[in-house]
Parts: structure tokens; C-alpha cells; sequence
């Protein structure tokens, strides 16, 4: 499929935007990426939303969480729950940033859903993201029925690199005996850092995330001698994906992590994991999370939010 219009409009416009050739700063990448984010919107139902902290390892971590507004007129409920880990290259982006796509997936999925503010690089590197990621699963899976969230239907997500750090989680999960994931949900997912994948190559300039900057988050991300085939730091590189949770995986046509959002579905499947995998022609990284300008965006988001209805109904116990 060629490029959607849409998408070439965005891409053209972002394109016209003032910009350096060097490598930019955490800032810049902070400050563009909440730019960006200003074309979410929340268009699958109403939420209650609700900010709290919980204990991270390097103290308090911030959450937000959010609940069908229909859903919350009974306190005694317990939906089923999604802890969240928005995108950004483990360098940009928070619970701020992504609200209106938190509450999107909130609304489509009826889950409880906790958006986490993990530590960021450069100023906690790797593995300071992947600590608070796995505590907050802890932390959920602990409290879920203060929370209002049924222990056996725990979904964990998240987009970009926060999918990175939601494969990496269901992957430490498989050795945490008290920890039980009922589903993964991959959304334009960067996995591995280890190659250079074609699509990397195809759409490295131009397609709204580009080589320049994944190279500075990953710099800024991993610490002078650590491999970057480590399966905290590229999830694909796991040497064993067998027992890992049923996936949902969203990948885009024209994004540069196409292939191994592909690819780890491929070996999931191969492992004999259960594996519902889209691949939406004509979009570009991110675009779920851009509906004021791509309308594929609400489609995208309430695919998602049945997949994850269906999937949690199918497992449950009865």
C-alpha cells in the first residue's frame, strides 16, 4: 500500500519544521515529542481518572489511573487491569504526554488502566526504566483488589519503547512465580537495537522518527559497555519466548521498527505462543496516538481495546 495522505500531510508538515542535523538533545527530543503528542485525542468513551504514587525502587513513582466512567459507579467491580508504559526512546515522554491515549485504551478495553511514570535517560540510565517497569507490575499484581482490578486479567502494554519495556517484563514474568500476566499488548514496538533491520534502513529519514534519534536515545539509554543484545534492552534477542503471554502486536507499514515488531510476532507464534499481530498499511510510527490528524488512529485504538476483550473473556476461568 502507498503512503495514506493523511500521513504524508503530517510527515510533509513535521518535515517544515525548523530542525538540526546534529544529534539532539534530551530536551529537544522532550520538547518535540509533546508537541507531537498535542494531536491525540480520546474519542472511544469517558473515563475517571485518578493520579496516585507507588514505591519504586529509587523512591516514590507517579501513576495515573483511569477507569470506564460507566464502570466506576460500582466500587466493588474489579475490571480487568492494564499497566501502561507510554513510548518516547526511554528519553521522552510521561503519564502528561500520553493521557488522552491512556484514557483511549482505558475506555476500549474496560480495563482499569495504569499509565506509569517510569525514570527516564540520560538522568537514570538503563536498567533504571526496566526497575520501576517490572516494580509497577509487581505493584498492580499486589494490590489489585485495593485497586479494584482482578488478579487473573492483568494486561501489560505499551507503545515504542514502552512496549520495550512491556516485552522485557512479560519476559522477567516467566521466572517470577507470584507474578501472573494474562496479556501482552505491543504497540509499534522497538525490540531490538542488535541489527539493522530493512525496514530501519528503508525508513530511517523522514518518517517521523528517524535514525538520529533513536541513535541519541539509545546513547543516552545504554551505559558505555553494556550489549545492547541484552533481552532487557532488544526483547527479540530472548533466546527462549515459549510460555510468554497471548500477544496482541500493532505494527505500521511505513515505521522503521516494522520488521522486528513483525519479526517477534513471528517467534512468538513459533514458540507456540497465541499471537493476534496487525500490520496497518499506509501508517507511520506512532500514529495510534495521533487522531486529530490520522483517523486511523480511533480505529486502530478500539481494535485494540475488543482484541483485549476478547482475548480476557477467552481466558476466563468458567
Amino acid at each position: 500500500m502507498p503512503l495514506d495522505p493523511r500521513a504524508q500531510r503530517l510527515l510533509s508538515m513535521v518535515a517544515a519544521a525548523p530542525s538540526s542535523r546534529e544529534r539532539p538533545s534530551p530536551e529537544q527530543r522532550r520538547q518535540s515529542l509533546t508537541k507531537l503528542m498535542q494531536l491525540s485525542r480520546n474519542d472511544l468513551g469517558a473515563v475517571i481518572t485518578r493520579d496516585g504514587h507507588l514505591s519504586g525502587p529509587a523512591g516514590p513513582m507517579r501513576y495515573r489511573s483511569y477507569a470506564p466512567a460507566a464502570d466506576t459507579r460500582d466500587p466493588a467491580l474489579r475490571l480487568p487491569g492494564f499497566i501502561y508504559f507510554h513510548g518516547g526512546g526511554l528519553v521522552a515522554g510521561s503519564i502528561d504526554t500520553h493521557d488522552k491515549v491512556a484514557a483511549a485504551l482505558s475506555a476500549a478495553a474496560g480495563c482499569r488502566l495504569l499509565s506509569i511514570d517510569y525514570r527516564l535517560a540520560p538522568e537514570h540510565k538503563f536498567p533504571a526504566a526496566i526497575e520501576d517497569a517490572i516494580a509497577a507490575t509487581n505493584f498492580v499484581s499486589n494490590q489489585a483488589a485495593a485497586l479494584g482490578i482482578d488478579t487473573n486479567r492483568i494486561v501489560v502494554g505499551g507503545d515504542s519503547a514502552g512496549a520495550t519495556l512491556a516485552a522485557a517484563v512479560c519476559q522477567h514474568a516467566k521466572s517470577a512465580t507470584t507474578l501472573t500476566i494474562a496479556l501482552q499488548c505491543l504497540i509499534c514496538p522497538v525490540l531490538d537495537f542488535s541489527r539493522q533491520w530493512p525496514s530501519r534502513e528503508q525508513f530511517g529519514a523522514g518518517f517521523l522518527i528517524d535514525r538520529t534519534t533513536w541513535e541519541a536515545d539509545l546513547a543516552d539509554y545504554v551505559p558505555e559497555g553494556i550489549d545492547v543484545r541484552n533481552p532487557l534492552i532488544s526483547p527479540l534477542c530472548g533466546p527462549d519466548l515459549a510460555g510468554l503471554p497471548p500477544a496482541i502486536i500493532h505494527t505500521a507499514e511505513f515505521d522503521p521498527m516494522r520488521d522486528e515488531g513483525n519479526a517477534y510476532a513471528a517467534r512468538l507464534a513459533n514458540a507456540g505462543v497465541a499471537v493476534t499481530h496487525v500490520c496497518h498499511d499506509g501508517m507511520v510510527h506512532n500514529f495510534q496516538a495521533l487522531g486529530a490528524v490520522l483517523p486511523q488512529a480511533k480505529s486502530a485504538l478500539g481494535m485494540i481495546g475488543q482484541q483485549i476483550r476478547s482475548l480476557l473473556a477467552a481466558a476466563a476461568p468458567g
